[in-house]
């Protein structure tokens, strides 16, 4: 890793801080990256940060909780468009394959959001909580029957996979190739690519969300000549104010509910395993009394492990905020992996505990007109998911440390080995 960089945080002090525009950085153990966000909050001001490397625009980090939430909650100062990740979508993508609905703002923001939440009928949503405890009841009769092996491929991938599609109403048919896609699409998202696949991979990842694009395409038409019970014929078919997605729209929602929904909640499935495994006291907390502890605990997850780690902002008005002076323009990033363990919020914040309370953690982000709109499936997911495993598995646990991505985008568990029982015929201890 090259030497920290000389950063000014205010116009009397010069302080060394690790450099969050390096690559590298982002390859060191996660506890010193945390170690790292804990020193620049300690600064009293954003830092600024300058790649060394490439066209990269310099950035502020907003690493306080007060800070990532009162920029969440402005969101005419501190804009998603043109685009929340990097690199940002180039305008010709935009126009082949729609614009994601976390890369707008203002009025086409609240338009599409609004057409959205209301294909979310009540009715939609019983029926979605009913077989969110289905699919974990089938998905945990699987793992019974193969036994232990790699966690991220049995239950925390396909949990939520299976969720949205059967929510959307995505034929059988089309979802072996879907996941695939999924998995090629975002697969280096927030990874720094090297050799070939710096060429190689976004082609692939093109190519994937092109085809993912068509079978949605051919569904939708499908659905406007005989609807269904499910969220494409609400979303396909115009609502109360006229307002329907086109087949570009409705393509790009699906990509931002796979690529996003299922590596989130698939992420935070993975990371609640390894912290349950790690903290008996607690785990043995949960199994006392489920439903007691199974929100508690399904929030101290997210915020422990917080998902994804990062979101861009564009600044577009000038704003005083956490001591400094942003200019229009200028670049900003909202950690909220500081922000969630910021000491001046949360009490012990490296602990693990399901007791947290109040536990206001940015895992779903800071509020306002972006907050994560699957939030609530997602905590149903996990409850459901979990209720399963710990139930009917007995002692599962992980057996070695996860094995991490590189990701200064989200915090992505590759691999993840466990097992359960005792003498079990797969071949668990």
């Amino acid at each position: 890793m090259n030497a920290p960089t000389q950063v000014p945080t205010d116009s009397t002090r010069v302080t060394a801080v690790a450099d969050l525009a390096d690559p590298e950085f982002w390859r060191l153990p996660r506890s010193e990256r945390l170690s790292a966000f804990a020193r620049l909050r300690e600064l009293g001001a954003p830092v600024r940060f300058t790649p060394r490397t490439g066209s990269r625009a310099p950035f502020h980090a907003l690493v306080t909780h007060a800070d990532v939430k009162a920029a969440s909650r402005q969101p005419q100062v501190f804009a998603s468009a043109p685009g929340v990740t990097f690199p940002e979508p180039a305008p010709w993508a935009k126009a082949v394959f729609g614009n994601s609905m976390v890369n707008m703002d203002g009025a086409e923001h609240a338009g599409l959001r609004r057409t959205i939440s209301r294909a979310f009928t009540p009715r939609l949503l019983a029926a979605a909580e009913e077989n969110i405890g289905a699919v974990a009841r089938r998905l945990v009769d699987e793992m019974t029957a193969e036994g232990p092996g790699d966690f991220m491929r049995a239950a925390p991938a396909r949990m939520p996979f299976e969720v949205i599609c059967d929510l959307m109403g995505i034929p059988a048919r089309h979802r072996a190739g879907i996941a695939a896609r999924i998995d090629h699409a975002s697969e280096y998202v927030g990874v720094q690519r090297r050799g070939r696949a710096r060429i190689r991979v976004p082609g692939r990842g093109l190519r994937s969300l092109a085809r993912m694009q068509l079978e949605m395409a051919g569904i939708a038409r499908d659905r406007r000549r005989v609807p269904a019970d499910d969220m494409i014929s609400a979303l396909v078919g115009a609502d109360v104010d006229g307002q329907a997605l086109s087949s570009r729209q409705l393509g790009a929602f699906f990509s931002l509910l796979l690529v996003a929904g299922v590596e989130t909640t698939r992420n935070a499935i993975a990371h609640g395993l390894v912290l349950l495994s790690a903290h008996p006291e607690q785990r043995a907390l949960l199994e006392s009394d489920f439903e007691r502890h199974a929100d508690g605990a399904v929030d101290e997850i997210v915020r422990h492990s917080t998902p994804i780690i990062q979101f861009r902002r564009t600044v577009a008005a000038e704003c005083t905020l956490g001591g400094h002076t942003f200019l229009p323009g200028e670049k900003v990033v909202l950690l909220y992996a500081s922000a969630n363990r910021d000491a001046s919020v949360f009490d012990d914040p490296d602990a693990f505990d399901i007791t947290r309370s109040p536990n206001p953690h940015l895992g779903y982000g800071g509020g306002g007109p972006h907050h994560c709109l699957g939030a609530h499936l997602a905590k149903l997911e996990m409850k459901a998911l979990f209720r399963e495993m710990l139930t009917r598995l007995d002692g599962i646990r992980t057996t070695a440390e996860p094995g991490l991505v590189d990701s200064n985008f989200d915090n992505r568990v590759g691999s993840l080995p466990f097992t359960f029982g005792k003498g079990h015929p797969n071949g668990s201890p």
